[in-house]
């Protein structure tokens, strides 16, 4: 990493001004805007202007301002604040390529509509957000949250709709373990627009399908795996630097797999979850690569996986590819749903540095004479990785993310010095099993659990 990290970026305080007055103006509802709500609305459009957006996004502000704004006014305000904060993604991803030093490419990331039969579900699914809208966060009670549960099972046999049926599925029961609203103290207000937002664009047609841009061939080199955790769902995201079979460059890609949890799996039993579904696992913990032959691949990376075109290759060293491959690897666009920064996870290899804090104190490695933190909540508990390990490693491979307004490092893998030897320890190093003693341990707790859930529904689908 070269560059300083820490100087404003223009225009990026604005915006994010903009979304936060919007997000007020959501906390009370729009079926009776106060008029402090109104403003919110009338500043939120202003920040519009100039844009492409900036004629429909003032009609649809005037309308929400005025308590008679229709679903498609809705979907116009959902719109134009992913917009906003795609600028802001835009901007802060810009300043991480000069901080990596690394390369992006460019494509066309427009997928195809979806059929026709999937329509009356989307907009059951957009009415159900309106009716959040109108009622605001502090208006929702245990009934309105209901409404979501009959749109989502309609969703779920359609695999087109699983992405948006998950979301849903999550985001109701965020807001079901929040009823009623008029009695929170205090409102995820970003955390729930973001959500509110990204729910309204995906019930557009052909919006939450991948544009595949062909197939990937060659050697994938793992390069750690984040996971991602929610009551309802999990995910493992594995990034990789593929070396393609035809000599051209490397680049940088994803491969992800992603399941229904239970309450009862938590810890390593995600893991039970997952693996069956995806070989790549188990080759990210045995320290192997894979030869992918036609695997699917959209515009922006992501391999859309399936164990048929691919095969176990020899072992590769996450830090040796780290070191040689990623800095050269070239980094696919971003679709255009996926411009928030929340989601700005870019792969680095960080050595060399100091480490300052830990414990109660936040853990920070200082590189280039410059602090930067590191966010150890975001390490697994489905792992050997720990802070402590984090804060004695001497060289890290990890995913720069940009948080409350600095850059921060999400540690996937370190290396550190045991007895004079080098040990490297992976955020996913259980990811396809393990001999380690808490690991073993952690697995049988696991196997009960799962094992558990799986004769319960065994005997729910008997009767």
């Amino acid at each position: 990493m070269t560059g300083a990290h820490g100087d404003p970026i223009d225009g990026l305080d604005e915006a994010l001004a903009a979304v936060d007055a919007f997000d007020r103006a959501l906390c009370g509802g729009l079926l009776r805007p106060r008029p402090d709500e109104a403003d919110a609305l009338t500043a939120f459009a202003a920040s519009l202007t100039g844009t492409p957006l900036a004629t429909r996004v003032a009609e649809a502000a005037e309308k929400a301002a005025a308590g008679a704004a229709s679903e498609d006014h809705f979907l116009t305000l959902a719109a134009a604040r992913t917009a906003l904060l795609g600028a802001v993604h835009d901007a802060v991803l810009l300043r991480a390529d000069e901080i990596t030093g690394r390369s992006r490419t460019d494509a066309d990331t427009t997928a195809e509509a979806t059929g026709a039969a999937a329509v009356p579900v989307l907009a059951a699914a957009r009415s159900w957000l309106g009716d959040l809208m109108r009622a605001g966060w502090q208006g929702i009670d245990h009934e309105m949250i209901s409404g979501a549960a009959q749109v989502v099972s309609a969703m779920l046999p359609n695999p087109e709709l699983r992405r948006l049926a998950t979301l849903l599925d999550g985001f109701a029961a965020e807001l079901a373990a929040s009823c009623p609203g008029a009695t929170l103290e205090r409102v995820p207000a970003r955390r729930w627009g973001d959500l509110w937002s990204r729910a309204m664009l995906l019930t557009v047609p052909g919006a939450a399908e991948p544009a595949l841009t062909g197939t990937a061939t060659g050697r994938l080199l793992p390069l750690g795996v984040d996971v991602h955790e929610h009551s309802t769902a999990a995910q493992a995201q594995v990034h990789a630097v593929l070396e393609p079979a035809d000599g051209s460059p490397p680049r940088l890609v994803r491969a992800a797999v992603s399941v229904p949890r239970p309450d009862t799996v938590v810890g390593a039993g995600v893991w039970q979850l997952m693996r069956p579904h995806m070989s790549l696992l188990a080759a990210v913990s045995e320290g192997r690569s894979m030869q992918l032959t036609d695997m699917p691949v959209t515009a922006e990376g992501d391999l859309i996986w399936s164990d048929e075109h691919a095969s176990a290759g020899a072992p590769a060293d996450a830090f040796a590819t780290a070191r040689v491959a990623l800095p050269t690897a070239a980094v696919a666009p971003t679709a255009a749903l996926d411009r928030h920064p929340a989601r700005i996870a870019v792969p680095v290899f960080l050595e060399g540095y100091g480490t300052a804090g830990g414990g109660e104190e936040e853990l920070t490695f200082t590189v280039a004479g410059t602090p930067l933190g590191v966010d150890t909540d975001r390490i697994p508990t489905a792992g050997p990785l720990t802070p402590e390990a984090v804060a004695a490693s001497k060289a890290c491979i990890a995913l720069l993310r940009w948080d409350a307004g600095a850059f921060r490092v999400q540690p996937l893998a370190v290396e550190a010095t045991v007895r004079r030897k080098n040990v490297a320890v992976h955020a996913g190093g259980w990811a396809g099993g393990t001999t380690d003693r808490n690991g073993v341990k952690a697995e049988k707790a696991a196997t009960d659990s799962v094992a558990a859930l799986r004769e319960r529904a065994g005997r729910l689908l008997r009767k």
